[in-house]
Parts: C-alpha cells; sequence; structure tokens
C-alpha cells in the first residue's frame, strides 16, 4: 500500500511540475520572447517545483518520523 501511494505522489508531482513547465513557456512566449528563452523559463519552472516537492518531502519526514 505504501508503495503505491509514494508512486501516485510522485506521477501526480511530474503532472503538476510539466503543467507548471507548459504555463511558464506559454507565457514567456506570449510576453514576446524567443523559443530559447521560453524553453529556458519552461525549464526552470519543472526544476523549481521538483525542488519545492523535495524539500516539502524531507520536512514531512523529518515530522512524521
Amino acid at each position: 500500500m505504501n508503495v503505491a501511494v509514494v508512486l501516485l505522489t510522485a506521477a501526480l508531482v511530474l503532472v503538476v511540475a510539466v503543467l507548471a513547465a507548459a504555463g511558464a513557456g506559454k507565457l514567456a512566449r506570449l510576453d514576446g520572447a524567443t523559443y530559447p528563452t521560453a524553453l529556458t523559463r519552461a525549464a526552470t519552472a519543472f526544476t523549481t517545483v521538483l525542488t519545492l516537492a523535495t524539500a516539502a518531502a524531507g520536512a514531512l519526514t523529518a515530522l512524521l518520523t
């Protein structure tokens, strides 16, 4: 049961990260940025969401154990 919860949570975090990256890239393009700049902003948003999720998981693990 615990493995399934971990896998589903990881999948959800990845989906949210991809959606945030797509939104950041689209907003950058609408703002007039070039494709490389928009891709850089999307990549930054993706890694930021993953970093935030990792930090939150670490904090929750420290609190619950």
